[in-house]
């Protein structure tokens, strides 16, 4: 069954008015013509942080897979609030969550690996409507328990959604129309690329940058599917990268959540590489005088349980702001331990690589976060 697959990042949601937005987007799309629409999203902007936060306020120690059933309850409200504003507009739709997408993942709980898929639940659903509203970035494991596919991972469970409907496209909609040499929100002058290779923004998202999730890019490669990158501003849709086979450029990204795990010798820094690497986590090698150790720029919460398992007891966790220059094939990290200093750091790479660039501005303020964020429950910090 032809369905059009769309994925709306929660920076799509930053006020509960903004579901009735993108609902108007798919009734105008259906109004064109477009028989069938998927509709996977996010959490509201900031919401996830929040349900972390208190539900590590109530037992440091919860349980990961404790964790994974609180956090996927953000996608499942998204899910209902963007049905509601569909079903307000008289157009027949219906949400699924992770229980029934027909998504099966392993048990790793905070980072979950797709294992197999069965295209009858969301078949099943678009026989008798004409839109359905997936909860991304949430599965579940072969003894039907909830887990999660990591952080900003719902672009991987549209673009999974429409390979198993044999779509050959996705549309991937966030706060910026697509993928820049670096974060417009960071560096004045970021230019967009519009066109760009799979291995290309994979590269950069294991390395920091967020419009993709890197093992969403992966899968479209190895299913053949385009990802086209959007963004629904109060002007109309603007299309901004196509993510396909070609397309390379220079690029700087800062992980303004790294951490680096020091180790006290190569043979341990291998031993903790190894178990990261099984995983496919995004790490780097990195050194510092007498130590050596692993950047870790993604899932860090995921990256620390495992270091800790490692047979070791002399590893040291550290934060940092990992600013990478990624040119052709080559790539340099820098660790700061400022975010100011890795933001001038970033802004002077990118000024080298694209010279009097600096003085163009795309007009992005500070990038938002949702007010309603707390809509279920007030976050505060745990104790």
């Amino acid at each position: 069954m032809s369905a059009t697959v769309l994925k709306f990042g929660g920076s799509s949601f930053l006020d509960p008015e903004d579901y009735g937005r993108v609902a108007g987007h798919i009734g105008e799309r259906l109004a064109a013509g477009e028989n069938k629409i998927v509709a996977v999203v996010s959490a509201m902007s900031g919401i996830t942080g929040n349900l972390k936060a208190v539900m590590l306020g109530i037992n440091k120690q919860a349980s990961p897979s404790n964790l994974d059933a609180a956090l996927a309850t953000g996608e499942m409200l998204s899910a209902c609030l963007l049905e509601a504003a569909i079903s307000r507009l008289g157009i027949s739709v219906l949400s699924l969550n992770g229980y029934s997408l027909g998504i099966r993942t392993n048990s790793d709980f905070g980072l979950a690996s797709i294992e197999c898929v069965n295209t009858e639940p969301i078949k099943a659903a678009l026989q008798k409507h004409d839109v359905v509203v997936a909860a991304g970035a949430q599965a579940i494991d072969q003894s039907e328990r909830l887990t999660f596919l990591g952080r900003n991972s719902s672009d991987l469970t549209a673009i999974v959604i429409a390979s198993m409907l044999g779509e050959h496209t996705c549309e991937i909609y966030s706060d910026v129309p697509g993928v820049y040499t670096a974060d417009p929100y960071l560096v004045p002058g970021a230019q967009l690329i519009p066109e760009i290779a799979y291995a290309t923004i994979a590269r950069m998202s294991r390395h920091g940058a967020k419009v993709l999730h890197h093992r969403a890019v992966e899968y479209a490669e190895k299913h053949a599917l385009t990802v086209v990158c959007k963004s629904l501003t109060s002007d109309g849709v603007v299309t901004g990268t196509i993510v396909t086979g070609h397309g390379d450029a220079h690029s700087v990204t800062v992980a303004r959540d790294a951490a680096v795990i020091w180790c006290a010798s190569l043979a341990e820094r291998d031993n903790i590489l190894a178990l990261l690497n099984r995983h496919d986590m995004s790490v780097i090698c990195v050194e510092d005088k007498s130590r050596t150790g692993i950047c870790v720029t993604n899932d860090i919460d995921f990256a620390m349980r495992l270091a800790k398992m490692a047979d070791t007891c002399s590893v040291s966790i550290e934060s940092k702001f990992a600013v990478t220059e990624l040119v052709a094939s080559v790539s340099r990290v820098h660790l700061e331990g400022d975010y100011e200093r890795a933001i001038f750091l970033a802004r002077q790479i990118h000024e080298r690589m694209y010279p009097g660039s600096i003085g163009q501005s795309f007009g992005l303020m500070a990038k938002q976060r949702s007010m309603f964020s707390s809509l279920l429950i007030p976050a505060k910090n745990p104790q």
